[in-house]
């Protein structure tokens, strides 16, 4: 039985919004960007954020109508995330159909994100000016760690710290600000403070999942080794070439070529897999997943908190929770 079949009402009523806030049941045919953003958002994704949003919610016991729209804000600050990224990283295609810079072009890329945010951004003033400043601190966080990213890329010497930073403000910021969105709604200081650690907690072992999958080649929506092909040191490679001087040197070689082969690509990839740095990398997001629910305290112990716990153990692992389809 599906666990998460309870969310499904409330999913639909955030994709609802979605749609309204994307031009409606009729968007006009000349407006590029509805357009676009309708190509990423609507019907698309597990709307994880706005479950997460659920969840917290009903461990505080808010009113359902009271989290709409922060789900729906919160839902919409990470399409426009992913429009930049898909941007920064020359991305072709996205949750199995062509991105919207491929289809568009960057320039229509950039600016779809850009109205999403604005949109998320003005929701949530009209909704709670507490809620949107909260906001407004997530998106500068986010927009510092992908800046991070970049400026990581092909640099060997990445540190797990910094490692884990950059997964913390792409990833658990948002997270983290969901709780706090819910916790704001019900005037609970402590629950803010506690979410937002378990949301932060729980972004950093997302992101180590996701490395995880790009070494062992489990995710359906990207290929083996596309890490290693765009020179981003991820966890496993970080690990790996932490315990192993001359893999490090030939990561470092071949990332100095301009073109990497595929055949050079598995080279290095199988490589990394022979170290065991997969093992360690699981390892450390099970210690995450641990931390995460910790910071929940008392809130674990509530019926609607085992809904987090529960959460947290699947979505970090990356296996599909088929209630935010």
């Amino acid at each position: 039985m599906d666990a998460f079949a309870a969310f499904k009402p409330f999913l639909t009523q955030v994709e609802s919004q979605l749609v309204t806030q994307l031009g409606g049941e009729t968007p006009k045919p000349d407006d590029t960007l509805l357009l676009a953003a309708r190509h990423l958002c609507l019907k698309a994704g597990k709307r994880a954020r706005p479950m997460l949003v659920k969840i917290f919610g009903d461990t505080l016991g808010v009113a359902e109508a009271k989290l709409v729209d922060p789900a729906v804000a919160a839902e919409l600050i990470h399409a426009a995330s992913l429009l930049h990224d898909d941007v920064v990283d020359n991305g072709m295609f996205r949750r199995g159909k062509p991105t919207v810079n491929a289809r568009w072009g960057n320039i229509v890329a950039v600016m779809s994100g850009d109205l999403l945010l604005s949109g998320a951004l003005l929701k949530l003033a009209q909704f709670d000016p507490r809620i949107a400043q909260a906001a407004l601190a997530t998106v500068t966080e986010m927009t510092r760690a992908a800046m991070d990213e970049v400026q990581a890329r092909g640099n060997l010497e990445l540190t797990l710290d910094q490692l884990k930073a950059i997964g913390e403000g792409k990833t658990g910021s948002l997270f983290g600000f969901c709780g706090k969105a819910a916790a704001l709604v019900a005037g609970d200081e402590e629950a803010a403070r506690r979410f937002d650690a378990f949301g932060r907690r729980i972004g950093v072992a997302f992101q180590m999942a996701d490395d995880i999958r790009d070494i062992s080649g489990t995710d359906e929506g990207k290929p083996q080794y596309a890490d290693l092909q765009s020179r981003t040191p991820n966890l496993p490679v970080v690990l790996a070439v932490s315990r192993d001087a001359k893999l490090k040197h030939r990561i470092a070689e071949a990332w100095g070529w301009t073109a990497l082969t595929a055949d050079k690509i598995k080279e290095l990839g199988t490589a990394v897999l022979v170290t065991g740095a997969l093992d360690d990398a699981t390892v450390m997001m099970n210690r995450e997943i641990d931390a995460a629910v910790d910071a929940l305290g008392p809130y674990a112990q509530r019926e609607s908190g085992a809904n987090l716990v529960m959460w947290a153990r699947t979505l970090a692992r990356g296996i599909a929770l088929k209630g935010a389809a």
